[in-house]
């Protein structure tokens, strides 16, 4: 009777203990050294955090929930254009930006949500690519608000706090691109480790067998939607605060079509594999499109392929299987 109540308990599976890996720690410490070691690039190491925070928005629908998406961007560009309308009409403030700026992007994720989770794949894929499109030219034609193709120009974001100035070299950017980062990071992480972030897991591998358990399925999906398209808005208004200029191509269908390639690159349904992916792009993009500026998105698709074909579940999925092979090595 012992033994068999010792393996009963033994088959129970436990909710993660948000523990931190020393990997995990020290990945965090790099952007941290970074800022002392690459003081001419923290403008574009504060770009890839941004991108990689709006890849992990993207993440929490597509890794964890299954939810394919093709105009992600949409809720980027609301969020960007809402803390850019409030600097130019007067509200710079930037910590209440990023709140309004969720707000909306969350709002509108909640409406579209409706038409969004009930539908398969495909029907996911044109329905977000049809949203992202009609707002892109809605911003377009709205020329009067949004500046149309010339961008909506004129913000004037207050100092962080009322004392850290936005400087040119970007310090004050970067810091702050890192502090919302890790916190959203923080918040995110525990989320997925809790029952809703099994349930999303388990929506995505077998979405039939959970309403037996008493899951409401499409309520869960919308909560994730929602959720993701408010940490895309910040994503957004990061990047408006941070350049003090917002442009229509921040809901174009191509940063859509880039942040696949992200998510793809780095793994999805990991945490690390969306910021990984967004660094692993980035930096690519920047050298080589130094080297080459005219035929750089070859040499992006041929590293994309290579990945595909040789570190499937992306770079995140080749580095496990990686460490789990010599792991059955070692002695």
């Amino acid at each position: 009777m012992k033994l068999l109540n010792r393996s009963a308990h033994a088959s129970v599976h436990r909710l993660a203990d948000g523990r931190w890996s020393p990997l995990e720690i020290a990945f965090w410490l790099l952007p941290v050294a970074s800022y002392f070691l690459f003081p001419g690039y923290l403008v574009l190491i504060a770009q890839i955090m941004i991108v990689g925070l709006f890849a992990l928005s993207l993440d929490l629908i597509l890794g964890y929930a299954g939810i394919v998406s093709l105009g992600h961007a949409a809720f980027f560009g609301l969020g960007a254009y809402t803390a850019g309308l409030l600097a130019v009409h007067g509200w710079g403030e930037p910590i209440s930006g990023l709140f309004a700026a969720a707000a909306v992007a969350g709002a509108f994720g909640y409406l579209c949500s409706f038409l969004v989770v009930r539908g398969s794949d495909l029907t996911r894929l044109m329905v977000t690519l049809g949203i992202g499109l009609m707002l892109f030219e809605a911003a377009n034609k709205a020329a009067f608000i949004t500046g149309g193709v010339d961008g909506l120009s004129g913000m004037a974001v207050d100092n962080l706090f009322g004392v850290f100035e936005f400087d040119l070299f970007g310090k004050t950017a970067y810091c702050y691109a890192l502090a919302v980062l890790f916190i959203l990071f923080v918040v995110l992480r525990r989320m997925l480790q809790s029952p809703f972030g099994l349930s999303l897991t388990g929506i995505r591998e077998g979405g039939r067998r959970m309403p037996a358990i008493g899951v409401d399925v499409n309520r869960r999906l919308a909560a994730i939607f929602t959720i993701s398209a408010a940490v895309a808005g910040v994503a957004g208004a990061l990047l408006a605060q941070t350049t003090q200029f917002v442009g229509l191509e921040s809901l174009s269908f191509s940063r859509s079509a880039d942040l696949l390639i992200i998510l793809v690159l780095g793994g999805t349904g990991r945490l690390y594999g969306a910021l990984i992916g967004a660094a692993v792009f980035m930096i690519a993009q920047d050298q080589i499109a130094g080297l080459n500026p005219a035929y750089w998105q070859f040499w992006i698709g041929l590293l994309l392929v290579a990945i595909v074909l040789f570190a499937r579940g992306g770079i995140m999925g080749g580095a496990d299987r990686l460490w789990q092979s010599l792991r059955r090595k070692s002695p």
